[in-house]
């Protein structure tokens, strides 16, 4: 018998290579119910068109949940897996709430990477195609006049990050009295210790009115216990940490005895990172740097990026990466929360990461909305208990990587 509040959905026996993610448990606060299709939201009209023609056609399980409570004005705080549509609930959900003719703000939504609250802003002008939707990323890195120029103008919706969504609201630039909701992106991120201060910064100058959602892929238990200070009676839609690894993602670790075989490992495996898109992660952006030169001094085409950069180098290297004109990127975890290129299906960690939550959004770059990934680990010796760590909090298995990997990909 399932406990009270947790909704127990059998799993999908069924064959059919895509991961179905309606089958997980869910710890639930009582009364969510439910909903299998987008039509039956009361969603507006010109927004389900949006949607349908964004590629959507039923909502995953996590969309199946928050949309309504969201909608109806509940605090809301989601926890679900890489790649199940975090982020496009949020932009349908702030779709659904705004008032078109009015030109204020009216939804905040901030992120801890500038990467992330420019998809979030694209995803919410491609739904919210025919409502006609104004939306803007406030980001650090681009020209403040032309944050000025568009927030004097009118929009309804602003996706930024914290430093400059905060410096434009001291400016009064960016007006908040018709705000009514606030979501934090990521939000495990957002209130750990680099974004707080911040984030409390621009919750001061809101409405007191405010309806809050946290959205992320991990929500640790001291930011849960957070959330009273700035909360009202949320209503939790929680994965259990267990059935956060990704099902359609295949992990394995390959053995290196001296952090010097690393890179003879990762030119044996190039030719099977350019059959599909592959990212590779390090612990540092000098790291990044370095592996980067010496991928192309041995002749190897690589693309690296990482928050030292400047922004419109940022931006180029990101098209490049999605339209697939490179196929293999190095970068630090500045890319591996929220980003979404559907092409990439391997994902290597050059350094495994620092702690467990990253993994989790490390691997998820892989295996987008239920297709098939793999992740592979490059494991020194004094590593495999940092890999045991993880495959025991998470209670998954990491296989040593098989000769013909190439064809899982």
């Amino acid at each position: 018998m399932a406990a009270a509040g947790t909704s127990v959905i059998p799993r999908n026996r069924g064959g059919g290579s895509r991961v179905d993610d309606t089958n997980i448990v869910f710890e639930t606060s009582h009364g969510v119910d439910v909903i299998g299709s987008f039509d039956k939201m009361g969603i507006r009209d010109d927004l389900l068109r949006g949607i349908y023609q964004y590629g959507f056609e039923k909502p995953s399980a996590i969309q199946q949940r928050a949309v309504l409570p969201i909608i109806n004005g509940r605090d809301v705080i989601a926890q679900a897996q890489s790649g199940t549509g975090k982020t496009s609930m949020i932009a349908l959900t702030v779709c659904q709430m705004i008032d078109t003719s009015s030109r204020e703000v009216q939804a905040l939504i901030v992120s801890p990477t500038r990467e992330l609250a420019m998809q979030t802003e694209k995803v919410i002008l491609a739904i919210g195609n025919y409502i006609n939707v104004q939306a803007h990323a406030c980001v650090g890195g681009k020209s403040i006049g032309e944050d000025i120029r568009k927030l004097e103008h009118g929009v309804h919706v602003v996706s930024g990050t914290p430093g400059r969504v905060c410096d434009m609201i001291k400016r009064r630039t960016l007006r908040t009295r018709a705000i009514k909701l606030l979501v934090l992106d990521e939000s495990d991120e957002m209130l750990s210790k680099g974004f707080k201060d911040q984030i409390y910064d621009v919750y001061r100058y809101l409405p007191p009115e405010l309806q809050v959602c946290l959205i992320s892929a991990t929500l640790p238990h001291e930011i849960l216990e957070m959330t009273s200070k700035f909360m009202t009676d949320p209503v939790r839609i929680l994965v259990k940490r267990d059935e956060l690894t990704l099902e359609g993602i295949k992990q394995f670790f390959v053995a290196v005895e001296k952090e010097e075989w690393k890179f003879d490992t990762l030119c044996d495996l190039y030719d099977t990172l350019t059959i599909t898109q592959a990212v590779i992660f390090c612990n540092t952006k000098r790291k990044v740097d370095w592996l980067t030169e010496k991928m192309r001094s041995n002749n190897f085409t690589v693309s690296s990026m990482h928050g030292d950069m400047p922004q419109k180098e940022r931006d180029a290297i990101m098209a490049e990466f999605k339209s697939g004109a490179t196929r293999v990127l190095i970068t630090t975890d500045v890319w591996a929360r929220g980003l979404d290129v559907q092409q990439v299906s391997l994902v290597i960690n050059y350094d495994l990461p620092n702690n467990r939550e990253l993994y989790i959004h490390r691997i998820g770059r892989s295996g987008r909305f239920g297709r098939k990934g793999v992740a592979i680990n490059f494991v020194r010796s004094d590593d495999i208990r940092i890999l045991r760590d993880i495959e025991q909090y998470y209670s998954t298995q990491i296989d040593e990587m098989p000769m013909n990997v190439a064809d899982l990909i």
